[in-house]
């Protein structure tokens, strides 16, 4: 009962489909009925969207740098051996809450198998036949291929995997995927090792893919996050090439379409992801591979790239871009992102957008992806093949930085303005409104962040490794979910609650050449306890001089000390009353106050963790300023500047 009480917390944390709007746009199926999808589609032995390994003209196309770079990937492999996968380190995740035991063994097996698939593509002699049997045989007999923190969705909920019981997570659908197109790309090498090899490959896809997704209708095929568009592009790749029936491949295909409107429809009119752009490969990402696949098997009849909401999609990657690998980051997205560079350029293609294009080539140069073997993580091809055959255009291409001056997300309520058209120079703020039960929600409504000339300076922390605590019921009592570790305030001791009632009021967006002005009532968003009537926030970038914090509240009674609470990744200073000086290479900062309201103290936090720890090194610090007085009502302003 326990584990199925944490899969209906996940769901909470991880999707918001019970709060997100309908809007009943079915873009899909509104292209091909289920009868006429039949007609549309190409029958599984004609679908050849990538050459196979035979067809070695256009393999030799690809650069001989990529070619010897994966050639040498796969060598370095025939030196090490297959990690076994023991239940008791499944058990890890029921036991103790870890998870990445697990995964390091299964991912691991994973990349090491795709290793030796592209060396051979390349090379084609032979001589990495025999290890990527190996490899498939290891995987079809593996009781269960996702991970175990997905595992209580089965009927017997978290333990060890009930092989009579199969559900489709993440993985699961990235190793059926996987082992679907290694059978396109190279089904008649393997019948050289043996003609049982694909055999077994359909064996296992049938039994844990393609019957479950048709028999059985999993949460998020009807979810609103990245589940969603992940796992049905992995899926659809899984009934495309491996099943011969033409009636249950075109009804499975249908029953996806059916599933990804629902993510569409449930999308905002502005096309921002609510998980961020940490979440946007799997989230709109993962819905371009989707559409890549179907596109391709219906010859293009169903084509969803002139709609605007998918144009929208695409591009909150670049309108999210600060510079260099720094994004906005509120939710469990990470301030550092290294987004996939091929993925973004052909976004920008199919939807005509030269600068997101641009934008591709521009990371593509950062993330070295035409001399780097790139193995995909966890099995798929469905981003790394098409890559391989668009490098050269991609080089071509003019990379573009788009500082763009001023985005407004009004559906998610998000903003961002920058001092200076087209430039990284000055400062940039970013700010959000929102409730508390978006996808990876922290409490964090009304947080802020700012950035000078590209590099941090009044942070949101972001999120540290997962574990079972995450998606639990205890997920914020967790340092970085909490709103006192935003740039957030603690009024009469409460911090904000999470919950979908907890939302901005009032929200409002203003900007022009001199400035840009972000305002709501953050109120709500904290329970009644807080003893709050108003709290009115308003938060402004004076373009080239500084950011303005102005508060007012309004309060029903005096319980604690009101509290302003600022993260920053930059060690404070806070000796002088009424200035707290941030220290940088690249300048120094200064927070300007009323000390005759406010005290000021700063309190280092200590970061070991594998995912704080390469944004922010060993440490961030929290200001914390405590007002003097018992007001109920009260208004203070905090100003951020260049220090001269």
């Amino acid at each position: 009962m326990e584990s199925r009480k944490c899969i209906i917390l996940f769901l909470l944390f991880a999707s918001a489909a019970i709060i997100k709007p309908q809007v009943k746009r079915d873009l899909l199926c509104g292209k091909a009925s289920n009868e006429q999808l039949a007609g549309v589609l190409i029958p599984q032995d004609k679908f050849h969207p990538f050459p196979v390994i035979d067809e070695r003209s256009e393999w030799l196309k690809i650069s001989p740098v990529i070619r010897e770079a994966y050639i040498k990937k796969g060598e370095e492999q025939l030196s090490k051996q297959w990690q076994t996968l023991p239940a008791s380190v499944f058990l890890d995740y029921k036991r103790n809450g870890n998870r990445t035991r697990y995964e390091d063994i299964c991912f691991g097996r994973r990349q090491r198998l795709m290793a030796f698939v592209l060396a051979e593509i390349f090379e084609n002699k032979g001589r990495f036949l025999d290890e990527i049997a190996n490899g498939i045989w290891l995987v079809c007999e593996e009781t269960y291929w996702g991970i175990p923190a997905h595992v209580g969705a089965q009927k017997k909920g978290t333990d060890l995997p009930d092989a009579e019981d199969p559900t489709i997570d993440l993985f699961a659908a990235e190793t059926g995927a996987m082992l679907a197109y290694i059978n396109y790309l190279m089904g008649d090498k393997l019948k050289q090792v043996s003609p049982l090899l694909p055999e077994r490959i359909y064996y296992e896809e049938n039994r844990r893919i393609i019957t479950p997704y048709l028999e059985k209708d999993a949460w998020w095929k009807t979810g609103t996050n990245n589940w969603n568009p992940w796992i049905n592009s992995n899926a659809l790749a899984v009934f495309l090439f491996l099943e011969k029936d033409s009636v249950r491949r075109s009804k499975a295909v249908y029953k996806t379409m059916e599933s990804v409107d629902v993510l569409i429809n449930s999308y905002p009119e502005d096309g921002g992801c609510d998980e961020g752009p940490n979440y946007w490969t799997r989230a709109a990402g993962c819905l371009f591979d989707y559409l890549e696949l179907l596109y391709s098997s219906s010859n293009g009849n169903i084509n969803l790239y002139g709609e605007p909401l998918i144009k929208k999609m695409g591009q909150f990657i670049y309108a999210t871009w600060i510079k260099d690998n720094y994004y906005i980051n509120f939710a469990d997205a990470s301030a550092k992102s290294a987004p996939d560079a091929g993925l973004i350029f052909r976004f920008g293609k199919r939807i005509d957008d030269p600068v997101m294009q641009g934008f591709g080539a521009l990371i593509a140069e950062q993330t070295k992806i035409y001399e780097i073997a790139r193995v995909p993580e966890y099995g798929s091809l469905n981003t790394t093949l098409p890559n391989l055959f668009i490098l050269e255009e991609l080089n071509k291409t003019k990379p573009v930085e788009p500082y763009l001056q001023d985005i407004w997300l009004p559906d998610l309520q998000v903003m961002a303005a920058r001092s200076s058209a087209d430039s990284p120079d000055g400062f940039y703020l970013a700010a959000k409104g929102g409730h508390n039960a978006e996808s990876h929600n922290h409490n964090d409504i009304g947080n802020f962040i700012v950035y000078y000339n590209g590099k941090p300076v009044l942070i949101d922390a972001g999120v540290g490794t997962y574990t079972s605590k995450t998606f639990s019921s205890k997920r914020y009592e967790i340092w970085t979910m909490q709103s006192q570790y935003h740039n957030l305030p603690t009024i009469n001791g409460v911090q904000q609650k999470e919950g979908k009632d907890f939302r901005a009021q009032n929200v409002k967006y203003k900007k022009d050449k001199k400035e840009a002005e972000f305002s709501l009532d953050i109120s709500k968003c904290y329970p009644p306890e807080a003893m709050v009537n108003s709290y009115e926030r308003k938060i402004e970038l004076i373009r080239g001089e500084k950011i303005v914090l102005t508060d007012k509240y309004n309060l029903k009674e005096w319980k604690a000390p009101l509290i302003l609470n600022l993260m920053t990744s930059l060690e404070p200073d806070c000796s002088v009353k009424g200035r707290i000086i941030l220290k940088s290479a690249g300048g120094s900062f200064a927070v300007e106050y009323d000390g005759a309201k406010f005290t000021a103290i700063s309190e280092e936090i200590k970061i070991n963790d594998a995912r704080l720890s390469p944004v922010w090194g060993n440490r961030v610090y929290r200001i914390i300023m405590t007002a003097l007085d018992k007001n109920l009502k009260g208004r203070y302003e905090v100003d951020l500047s260049l220090l001269n």
